[in-house]
């Protein structure tokens, strides 16, 4: 082992070393079905406590790169083989029924608006850049480094009238002579978007980890969209093994992931799973979210991140196109993410949404 914690970062400890064994684990330094180190060992290379040694492995169990067995510790089931890992036949399991979680506190928002008139006055009646504004697209890419560690800028980002306007944009982006593939079942809208647009769309069926991959391997794709966290209807979640899966295929042939990383906000995990656009070696991933779910579906906001090759082709062909958000949707968005409410209210229904699944969890063991 070569594990360390550097106690100067502002990165936990326990984060630290999940990173680290968790790469450990994708290289093939331990490879599927071998057991990790003890918590205690890991602990003792590392220099810190056997608390902060299994919060990282907990940390890799719930992401799905190990899981524990009595007697046996943590034991390694991601695969990462040069091929394909085959996925097993059987159907995804029915999505399973969560409460939905409750709209952003009115009183909250109906402050940062009456805040954002007051301060911006006239300037909300002034028409946004192409791609959103600027005081947004900053806001959202501070967001992402905090919450999903992505290095991006905010000429990366994007905003848009709802996830399915960005859709139509990704068409026009990559081209309608590329392939594209979905998963199916998919969000309908992603379907109808992609048809509207008279794309060559191929179907490729979900399995209880994500899309088959025997169908994967046989696709003619150039672009994936995938949603990786939670897929709606099925329910189904990519497993890390699938994930890394997906970018296999995509790191050859100048393919694109669309990652549509819609409600993961509200994941019951302690660490946000990592996205795509965070994993891939290649900038090929466009990574997509919206704010209907965590502030209000009336709102119609959602954003992309381009890879960073991808900005300059964007602003050529598509930089035309107007902003279809409001200024002033836009600056209460803005500063909402600036002073952390946006984020209060998301530790705030995880609370509540984790709770739930305890109360469920016990009921079912009575």
């Amino acid at each position: 082992m070569k594990y360390a914690v550097d106690k100067s970062k502002a990165v936990p400890a326990y984060l630290q070393l999940y990173t680290q064994v968790r790469e450990d684990i994708v290289k093939g330094v331990y490879p599927f079905g071998t057991k990790l180190p003890s918590k205690r060992l890991l602990a003792e290379e590392a220099a810190v406590s056997t608390v902060t040694a299994e919060h990282a492995y907990a940390l890799l169990s719930e992401e799905g790169y190990v899981e524990p067995r009595e007697r046996s510790g943590y034991v390694v089931i991601f695969r990462a083989e040069d091929g394909f890992t085959e996925t097993a036949s059987e159907p995804f399991a029915a999505a399973v029924h969560r409460a939905e979680p409750s709209e952003f506190p009115f009183s909250v928002l109906a402050k940062t608006m009456r805040r954002v008139l007051s301060d911006y006055g006239e300037g909300i009646l002034e028409r946004s850049p192409n791609a959103g504004c600027e005081e947004l697209r900053r806001e959202i890419a501070r967001y992402l480094k905090r919450r999903q560690g992505l290095s991006v800028s905010e000429e990366q980002v994007v905003i848009g009238a709802g996830s399915e306007y960005l859709y139509t944009l990704i068409a026009e982006l990559l081209g309608r002579d590329r392939v594209y593939a979905i998963e199916s079942p998919s969000y309908q809208r992603i379907e109808q978007v992609y048809s509207a647009a008279e794309l060559t769309l191929e179907r490729l069926p979900l399995g209880a980890d994500g899309i088959d991959s025997a169908a994967l391997r046989r696709s003619k794709a150039d672009v994936l969209h995938v949603s990786p966290y939670r897929s709606f209807p099925s329910g189904v979640t990519a497993s890390a093994s699938k994930r890394h899966e997906y970018l296999r295929w995509a790191g050859t042939g100048g393919r694109i992931l669309v990652e549509d990383d819609f409600e993961s906000e509200f994941a019951l995990a302690d660490k946000t799973a990592d996205t795509l656009f965070s994993l891939t070696p290649c900038d090929n991933v466009i990574y997509l979210n919206s704010f209907s779910k965590t502030v209000s579906p009336a709102l119609r906001v959602a954003y992309m991140v381009l890879p960073a090759h991808l900005t300059e082709l964007f602003c050529e062909k598509l930089g035309f196109y107007s902003c279809t958000v409001a200024t002033y949707e836009q600056l209460v968005l803005a500063r909402l993410l600036a002073n952390g409410d946006f984020e209060r209210h998301i530790h705030r229904v995880r609370r509540r949404l984790r709770n739930e699944a305890k109360a469920v969890a016990q009921a079912e063991k009575l």
